[in-house]
């Protein structure tokens, strides 16, 4: 018999919505947040031989690296993606670069349809490495958003174990 795939909500089948999460960044969610890209971890194979065994290569695991997360903002009066890309790096050179305040630790919220927290993750120690301010201008195109867009590095990610399933009515 197979685990229930949500056992506080038994009479769910289907999986959480793409469309509904909130990403919050220094206790606030983000405004207008149109897309992020994926929580992805790689880690390196190591590969070698035994002595006494050339025949059989094995394999063990390696360094682990985290790719960049990306967060797509609607165009709007909201400076939070501009405020964070300008403590890493700003026009008015090195000296004004927060050495304190440039890392952040995020929160990527996925909710149910009813808006409540189902799942939460934590990324830690978060930068910004690259800042699109506006996007591409085209008067042809009356029904475009302008988006907005900020690339994250950063050093992991978990899952928040705290947060737990709501019970959905």
């Amino acid at each position: 018999m197979a685990a229930p795939l949500f056992p506080a909500n038994a009479h769910r089948s289907d999986p959480y919505r793409t469309f509904m999460f909130q990403v919050v960044i220094d206790g606030q969610p983000v405004a207008g947040l149109k897309k992020m890209s994926v929580l992805k971890k790689s880690t390196e194979a190591v590969k070698w031989r035994s002595a006494g065994d050339p025949a059989h290569e094995r394999v063990m695991p390696g360094g682990t690296s985290y790719e960049a997360v990306t967060l797509e903002q609607g165009l709007t009066h909201d400076p939070v993606f501009e405020n964070w890309a300008n403590l890493v790096n700003n026009i008015q050179g090195n000296a004004a670069m927060s050495l304190v305040n440039y890392r952040k630790d995020i929160v990527l919220n996925v909710l149910n349809l009813q808006g409540t927290i189902a799942m939460s993750y934590k990324l830690y120690r978060a930068w910004v490495s690259e800042y699109q301010a506006l996007p591409d201008f085209d008067a042809a195109t009356m029904n475009t958003v302008g988006i907005q867009t900020i690339t994250l590095q950063h050093e992991g990610w978990e899952r928040d174990t705290a947060v737990s399933e709501p019970t959905e009515s």
